[in-house]
């Protein structure tokens, strides 16, 4: 159940602003992100050493994809691909758009249900894949918008409800400064819900090896002129750095 924040604002100097924490089992091994692919040289993304896809990835042309489980459909399951392939093949492509194009067109009942993230300097795009409706393309609005297990925004959603209108109000990253404080913050946060559910927490830690394990903030400039921004650490965010990668 991972979380991703999204701040869109066309036009902006940074207008694709991303934080996102992954919660996966603590055993599932992976790496940082990098360009671990000689067949696809262009892409930077983290890798998922179990299946070889990804979370999260941004390409050299400035597209940005992340892929979120949907509630009730951790891991894999006999029969279906890795939903990780997905982040592989829309950063084939050179703009959001396009990628957006292919990945709706994909063979739907080959994957378990996913959120899907696609952006650029240009388009932003949330794709959903219920497995049991068609694969759904929808454009995101302008502002900041948040995405779960669920929908996109969707206050239904314990961590959405408690932690939208905190992002929303928070200080918007700088990442020409390297200004991420506020929303490293909200990542880092470890309060739970009313509730006692640890899993509604965006920083998550429960006593049975399921937790965040990895974050990131990670900006795209309105131009060529300006490289990607992507921040990385690799553990809870409250307790580990973040590192630049290498763009």
């Amino acid at each position: 159940m991972c979380t991703l924040i999204i701040r869109w604002h066309p036009g902006d100097d940074w207008p694709l602003i991303i934080g996102s924490n992954r919660d996966e089992m603590k055993t599932r091994q992976s790496k940082p992100p990098g360009r671990h692919w000689p067949d696809r040289p262009e892409i930077i993304a983290g890798i998922d050493e179990t299946a070889g896809g990804s979370w999260l990835g941004v390409n050299d042309f400035g597209v940005v994809a992340a892929i979120l489980n949907r509630s009730n459909s951790l891991g894999p399951k006999e029969g279906k691909r890795s939903r990780g392939e997905l982040v592989l093949e829309a950063l084939d492509h050179a703009d959001a758009s396009d990628a957006a194009e292919a990945i709706t067109s994909i063979n739907e009942k080959a994957y378990r249900s996913f959120n899907m993230i696609l952006a650029d300097n240009r388009d932003a795009f949330w794709i959903k894949h219920t497995e049991t409706d068609s694969i759904a393309l929808n454009s995101i609005p302008e502002g900041i918008s948040m995405i779960t297990a669920d929908d996109l925004n969707d206050i239904k959603s314990p961590r959405i409800a408690k932690y939208l209108k905190r992002i929303r109000k928070a200080s918007v990253p700088n990442p020409g400064t390297n200004d991420w404080d506020a929303w490293q913050k909200v990542l880092a946060d470890k309060s739970e819900h009313i509730d006692g559910n640890p899993l509604t927490s965006i920083n998550i830690k429960t006593d049975y090896g399921f937790g965040t394990v990895s974050s990131s903030l990670l900006a795209v400039p309105n131009s060529q002129e300006r490289k990607v921004q992507w921040k990385f650490c690799p553990g809870t965010p409250d307790a580990t750095p973040f590192d630049f990668v290498e763009i």
